[in-house]
């Protein structure tokens, strides 16, 4: 392919990732933000942690999502009574009376499943989590004797962080294969709440759903455009050393002269950002990049894309992990404000 021909490819599928992060927003109003980081999941080729309370419009993104795209979607809730085999398959009695087995949430669509959401993926127990985390990695699992392949799922799992009772936190190194963890919230703007709670468009999603154009970026391809936007996207050395700053920023964030009130700021860190986790941020980073229609990367890039892929990989030492939702943020901000960006 010339330069001119790939030039021309990733030009087409800007617009078509434009149009679908426009499409999408016609369903969902006041997550411009989450709509945006999921765009750029989907070419990064990345899972995606949702966290956000109850109601506030994560199905409804979702089902658009997968509509958007154009493949299967399939949901699947989260209990304390879920085994890693509810996912593959399910056993019933048929009309004849008897035993039935028949293909699970994660098999019945095979190769056309696009979009997998686990909701409430904390209330399941760690051997689901097990089962999911292969599926998340290889795109494939074994069942009924043979290998399936799932080469353009996309998997959104949600945490309940509200309720705590029989539920099972995620470990590190399962939220470390989240490229991204995203806080859905409901819109803070007098304008959009007024529009969700008296337009009668949105009191239907079935109908709000069928607003979004069906395939507007065919599922099926993006596998083959991603790592074409990797290998388009440049980064100087400048860029880099940015980056390999504030990876370090992650697990030493004293050295940065970052003071944080009421925090040792020597004793806050039991682990920063793994090297996988600052490889999926700088992926996130190039899409970003290319969204932007710029063939090289720059710090806006970077920080545009910080918070979401770093802020689950980063773990406190437990007496401040009991104050995490406090110090996160404060941390991730202050460490894009000490680090010197080109």
């Amino acid at each position: 392919m010339s330069t001119y021909d790939k030039d021309q490819r990733l030009a087409d599928w800007r617009q078509r990732a434009l149009d679908f992060e426009q499409e999408i927003g016609k369903a969902v109003i006041g997550l411009d933000r989450a709509i945006r980081q999921i765009l750029i999941g989907i070419f990064a080729r990345g899972h995606i942690l949702l966290e956000g309370d109850v109601g506030v419009g994560k199905t409804t993104l979702l089902r658009a999502v997968a509509r958007g795209l154009g493949g299967a979607y399939e949901r699947i809730e989260g209990t304390i009574d879920l085994m890693p085999a509810d996912l593959v398959y399910h056993t019933y009695i048929n009309e004849q009376g008897r035993p039935q087995v028949d293909p699970g949430p994660i098999l019945k669509h095979g190769e056309l499943l696009s979009v997998f959401f686990f909701n409430e993926v904390n209330r399941a127990r760690p051997q689901v989590h097990s089962l999911l985390l292969r599926v998340m990695a290889e795109r494939s699992v074994t069942a009924f004797n043979r290998e399936y392949h799932f080469p353009y799922l996309q998997i959104f799992a949600d945490r309940n962080r509200v309720e705590r009772e029989e539920t099972f936190e995620i470990p590190s190194a399962a939220r470390d294969r989240f490229l991204m963890e995203l806080h859905i919230a409901a819109p803070g703007d007098p304008v959009l709440q007024r529009e969700l709670m008296f337009n009668p468009r949105f009191h239907d999603v079935d109908r709000l759903i069928e607003t979004v154009r069906p395939g507007v970026m065919p599922y099926r391809e993006i596998a083959d455009i991603a790592p074409v936007i990797q290998n388009h996207i440049r980064a100087s050395e400048a860029l880099q050393q940015y980056a390999l700053d504030l990876w370090a920023a992650t697990r030493r964030p004293a050295d940065f002269g970052l003071r944080l009130d009421g925090v040792d700021m020597n004793q806050l860190i039991l682990a920063g950002a793994s090297p996988r986790g600052v490889s999926m941020m700088m992926r996130a980073a190039r899409v970003n990049a290319w969204l932007e229609g710029r063939g090289h990367m720059i710090p806006e890039d970077v920080q545009g894309v910080f918070r979401e892929t770093i802020a689950h990989r980063v773990f406190l030492t437990p007496v401040y992990e009991l104050r995490r939702e406090a110090i996160v943020g404060a941390l991730m901000e202050g460490l894009l404000r000490q680090v010197a960006a080109p």
